[in-house]
């Protein structure tokens, strides 16, 4: 991976995030300089310094962005708005969640995301899933011109990134060009659901999949037969957990397994691992709505797959780095082992010769994106077929 902060880990994978989600390389880098002497005293460290410089970069680009609209250079404000956008949620995801500059940085970012849409992308729309008498709130990519049901991902985050993250990536709009929608989802525990309407994570993920497999289906442009599940990083935990008892799901990806995600909790305490983000407990409390550690590790023991991926019956596909430095690459082979009874099952690795070695494959995302992206085309056709 390329680590711009050699040693520190977790602000070097904010880079190279950024840099494989359409971020500039000179604007990153003018980004970073100031706070390069900084990052040599930990990742914890100075997080609001990450979040000013970053910002100043953003508010740049955006103050641009507003310049080009003003001139009706549409498409040229639209793609600065959603550079900006990127940034912000890049360096948003670093800060402590009591950090004063934590939900006003979010907000801003709801907003400058929205102005990316309405310039240059009108087929992505912030739409709002009921669940349990509120709403999970998501971004829904539409595949569908001329209002024909289309087959439909829908694709969840992890521990700490948002619906931005996975819009930013550039896979939605990917997989619309392919013929798929896409719904980018918060899930309880993750980016607005968690931030604006404090919804935290819990075991039962398929209680999110039936609000969201529910939703889909009531619309005309979905077909209810080919809603598809993907989700990276704790998603490889989310997915296959939903898939397992969720059965009206046609296909199901651990973008990134998590066979054991309570397992490597504890590890964590021991401290083997990498972290995926600064102040990693805080927000690991934040995140399933606990107070204190010893509770969460309690809880925590309930968060696994073992017993769990045997229910799958529909098509699944685990990636996996080799070389990832978060969730050791032997989880991966566990879920693939115990996942008997999927009719159709594969397992990629993906090692530092080719790229895409490093966690959900975030040093070379646009590799494994594609082999996402041409397992779920495969995999379609073999169901229309059969």
């Amino acid at each position: 991976m390329f680590e711009y902060f050699p040693g520190n880990y977790i602000w070097s994978f904010g880079v190279t995030a950024a840099l494989n989600s359409g971020g500039a390389i000179d604007e990153v880098d003018r980004a970073c300089r100031p706070i390069r002497e900084l990052a040599q005293q930990g990742s914890d460290v100075g997080t609001e310094q990450f979040m000013q410089s970053w910002r100043k970069v953003a508010d740049q680009v955006e103050q641009q962005a507003i310049e080009a609209e003003k001139a009706d250079h549409l498409r040229t404000a639209g793609q600065k708005y959603l550079r900006a956008g990127g940034y912000l949620c890049q360096a948003e995801r670093m800060l402590s969640n009591s950090s004063p500059l934590r939900i006003p940085t979010y907000r801003h970012l709801l907003d400058v995301m929205e102005k990316s849409f309405e310039l240059i992308d009108p087929a992505t729309t912030r739409v709002e899933v009921p669940f349990e008498g509120t709403t999970l709130p998501a971004y829904f990519t539409n595949a569908s011109t001329d209002g024909s049901p289309r087959p439909t991902i829908i694709m969840w985050n992890g521990l700490d990134s948002t619906k931005e993250h996975m819009y930013t990536s550039g896979w939605p709009a990917e997989m619309a060009a392919r013929g798929f929608s896409v719904l980018q989802v918060d899930c309880p525990g993750s980016g607005e659901a968690l931030r604006l309407q404090g919804l935290t994570s819990r075991v039962e993920t398929e209680d999110w999949a039936r609000a969201c497999v529910d939703y889909l289906s009531a619309r005309e442009d979905v077909r209810s037969d080919r809603i598809g599940l993907v989700g990276w990083s704790l998603g490889g935990y989310y997915v296959p957990r939903a898939a397992a008892f969720e059965k009206r799901l046609a296909f199901a990806v651990a973008w990134g397994a998590n066979h054991n995600w309570g397992e490597v909790q504890k590890k964590r305490l021991e401290r083997e691992g990498e972290n995926p983000v600064p102040h990693y407990w805080e927000h690991v409390l934040w995140v399933w709505g606990e107070t204190d550690l010893d509770t969460f590790i309690a809880k925590a023991e309930r968060i696994h797959l073992n017993g769990v991926v045997e229910h799958i019956t529909c098509p699944f596909l685990i990636t996996h780095g080799t070389n990832d430095r978060q969730i050791d690459v032997a989880y991966a082979h566990q879920s693939f082992d115990q996942a008997v009874n999927a009719p159709k099952k594969d397992l990629r690795l993906f090692t530092p010769e080719e790229g895409g070695t490093e966690h959900i494959g975030l040093d070379h995302l646009p590799h494994v994106g594609a082999y996402t992206a041409d397992w779920i085309e495969d995999t379609l056709r073999e169901l229309n077929a059969a």
